[in-house]
């Protein structure tokens, strides 16, 4: 049956459209194979998220070589999740680009902005899907080495210095994960992840074992763009063209964030890594710096996608910081925000390119008055803010209520307060936005400005009515992320903390 290949046919189906897009040479068909090749993967992600609920954990041999001999697929709670917000991401947003990729980039090159598209998907669906060490590495550079090209196509000439910076930091991080990955083979003699994980702690006190844990989380954190490590996040957001901003902030840093928790919780296990390495010491100070001083900065930018790429650095913050807690409520936070965060930024990314089609930038100063013009689209950024700040009926709230439970659950009452603190600065950001948007006249000079079109705003609203959706029934995901929490702590789940909302 062709339901036992989907592990596979996840990758593969992406793979092999990637080159007839070259061989099509025409955008329109190459939107559409693109598209098509999308949904397909969603289809399949839904399907395997299905068969991991009703009956856990999924292996597939590559060329049926057993592992850890051979190659193995291997689907669980934790990235059964992680495929479906890849190929949702990719599905929602591919139906936009048409529009937004034939305004900002030339239309000889927009074929290959498709090849490119395809294989960054590929890449990243690969990474979630592997169960095998080198083999993720590979997946993740088919995805840097997309992502870069996809961000040098921006209109901005700066998108090439953006997609340079991002090479250079984004080798650096690949180069570390590189040697961790390579140290550990050195001393296990396997690059199975779950044969890894049975034989490396026995070796906890090996030097090199610790040496390997500290280039990966090193890597991997510069991937995910942690505080201090986020330079390259910025300018390659900023300047990308506006589709490839909207999928890499959607997915890119989330999968970043999937590979920590799969070295740090499955490879190596949490004991050695926060109790013998105590890596928690490290990373939740950290945590709350980016929340801090990414909101503080996002303040004072002048250009929207620059303020929503220094947004994302406190957001990712968040996330470090449940996973840092390590308790069942924080990892969950932590899983379920990187879900709902990749819904609000995917739209409000979304929301900015309806913006940059019709002005033709995204800068503060020429966005006065766009509230009443771009009302729908428009709209949509203000619900994506509101699910930034965490306020209730968006999913925002439901990330945060969890992050603070957990936080008090370890008698960390001042993070408790810090999250809530932290928060208050999206307010401020949010609401200079609103300011201009709502309560400025437009500028004089300026034609009148057109609503975004229904093939834009549709995918913008998708993704932003969403993450509303699941801020006023949040069961389903919460669920998932629970189980996918204590999968990754080895503890049991009471069903009846299961789901359900605050």
């Amino acid at each position: 049956m062709i339901t036992a290949h989907l592990p596979i046919l996840q990758v593969v189906v992406p793979l092999l459209a990637a080159p007839v897009c070259v061989l099509l040479r025409r955008a329109g068909a190459a939107w559409l194979l693109a598209t098509a090749t999308s949904w397909v993967a969603l289809l399949i992600s839904v399907l395997l998220l299905r068969q991991v609920a009703d009956g856990g954990a999924i292996s597939y041999a590559i060329g049926s070589w057993a592992a850890p001999w051979g190659i193995e697929y291997r689907i669980d709670a934790v990235n059964a999740l992680l495929l479906v917000i890849v190929s949702m991401t990719g599905a929602v947003v591919l139906p936009y680009a048409r529009r937004s990729v034939a305004a900002e980039i030339p239309s000889d090159r927009i074929y290959l902005f498709y090849t490119t598209f395809l294989l960054c998907f590929t890449g990243l669906l690969g990474i979630a899907a592997t169960g095998d060490a080198f083999n993720l590495f590979v997946f993740l550079e088919i995805s840097s080495l997309s992502t870069y090209a996809l961000v040098s196509l921006g209109s901005d000439r700066r998108a090439l210095r953006a997609a340079y910076q991002y090479l250079i930091l984004g080798t650096i991080g690949a180069t570390f994960i590189l040697v961790g990955i390579g140290l550990a083979y050195m001393v296990t003699g396997t690059l199975n992840m779950a044969d890894l994980a049975k034989l490396l702690p026995p070796l906890e006190g090996n030097r090199t074992v610790r040496v390997a844990l500290a280039f990966l989380t090193v890597g991997i954190c510069l991937k995910l763009a942690l505080f201090p490590l986020h330079l390259w996040l910025p300018n390659a957001y900023t300047f990308a063209p506006s589709a490839v901003s909207a999928f890499i902030a959607a997915t890119a840093t989330k999968v970043s964030v999937y590979m920590l928790l799969r070295f740090l919780f499955t490879v190596f296990g949490g004991a050695f890594a926060f109790q013998a390495m105590l890596l928690d010491r490290a990373l939740l100070p950290l945590a709350v710096l980016a929340m801090f001083i990414g909101s503080l900065v996002a303040i004072f930018q002048h250009d929207l996608k620059r303020l929503l790429a220094y947004s994302s650095v406190a957001q990712i913050g968040y996330i470090v910081l449940g996973i840092s807690l390590t308790n069942l409520d924080g990892v969950t936070a932590g899983i379920l925000h990187l879900f709902n965060h990749a819904l609000i930024k995917g739209g409000m990314f979304l929301a900015l390119g309806c913006m940059a089609l019709r002005i033709g930038n995204t800068r503060i100063a020429h966005a006065r008055g766009l509230g009443r013009e771009m009302p729908f689209t428009m709209a949509a950024f203000l619900v994506g803010g509101f699910g930034l700040i965490g306020v209730p009926l968006t999913a925002g709230f439901i990330s945060k209520w969890y992050l603070i439970r957990a936080a008090l659950d370890s008698g960390l009452w001042p993070v408790a307060a810090l999250i809530l603190a932290s928060s208050l600065l999206a307010v401020i950001y949010v609401w200079r936005v609103v300011e201009v948007l709502w309560f400025s006249a437009p500028e004089k000079d300026r034609a009148p400005v057109k609503e975004a079109p229904a093939a834009m705003l549709v995918p913008t609203w998708l993704l932003i009515g969403a993450s509303v959706w699941f801020g006023i029934d949040s069961s389903a995901p919460v669920e998932i992320a629970r189980e996918a929490a204590a999968l990754l702590l080895g503890v049991p789940v009471d069903p009846g903390q299961a789901a359900g909302t605050p």
